[in-house]
């Protein structure tokens, strides 16, 4: 694949991007856009690739699935833990519009400073350094929650931090393979649903896996 719409059309092929509004927020956010330059021939491949930091980006087809999963709506507040790239967020930014919100966490602190730098047109996102697995109280609650990092269990902090009938979205398993789960807040409990095996890099954190 030589470009982003060819990039987009295979995800719609294989069904991992569904919904019409998510299609064109892809559509309108060049992968390219957010790799470094190093590997910027194959950004419209269907894989990971490096970072910073022995860091990575995710697959697109992950990308895709994850944000189906989330569902980001027009003026919603987002929280993503793990900035990365800056290129989910760029896909969450684009689904919920100027009178949305997204927060974006980042611990490493080159993935941070890259993140800002590659977000600074998206005038919905804020960039902040710190534990993700802590999520952000005082920007809580939050209609929506992506992690982009494998956490040991589901942190108490970002299921909290979520409001009711709402969705996170987060690899729970071992340090470097894990289950892509959907955790719907139902009553104040959680209704989990297991999307596909991954494999993200760990959430390092109080409330991740230790360093």
């Amino acid at each position: 694949m030589s470009s982003n719409h060819e990039l987009v059309e295979f995800l719609r092929s294989r069904a991992w991007l569904k919904t019409l509004s998510l299609i064109k927020v892809f559509e309108k956010t060049d992968r390219a856009k957010f790799i470094p330059p190093a590997y910027a021939e194959h950004a419209y491949l269907d894989t990971p690739l490096p970072t910073l930091a022995g860091q990575t980006i995710s697959a697109p087809s992950v990308v895709a699935v994850m944000t189906e999963a989330l569902q980001p709506k027009a003026g919603q507040k987002i929280l993503e833990v793990g900035s990365g790239s800056g290129y989910q967020a760029a896909v969450i930014a684009e689904a919920i519009g100027a009178k949305g919100r997204l927060y974006t966490v980042e611990s490493v602190p080159a993935l941070f400073d890259y993140a800002r730098k590659k977000l600074a047109a998206y005038k919905s996102v804020e960039v902040v350094y710190g534990d993700g697995s802590l999520g952000l109280p005082e920007k809580a609650p939050f209609d929506g929650i992506i992690v982009t990092a494998g956490a040991p269990a589901v942190p108490k902090a970002l299921f909290d931090q979520l409001k009711e009938d709402c969705r996170l979205v987060i690899p729970v398993g071992q340090r470097y393979f894990q289950d892509l789960l959907l955790v719907r807040k139902v009553d104040g409990k959680p209704v989990t649903e297991s999307l596909l095996p991954v494999a993200f890099v760990p959430l390092v954190g109080k409330q991740g896996f230790k360093p």
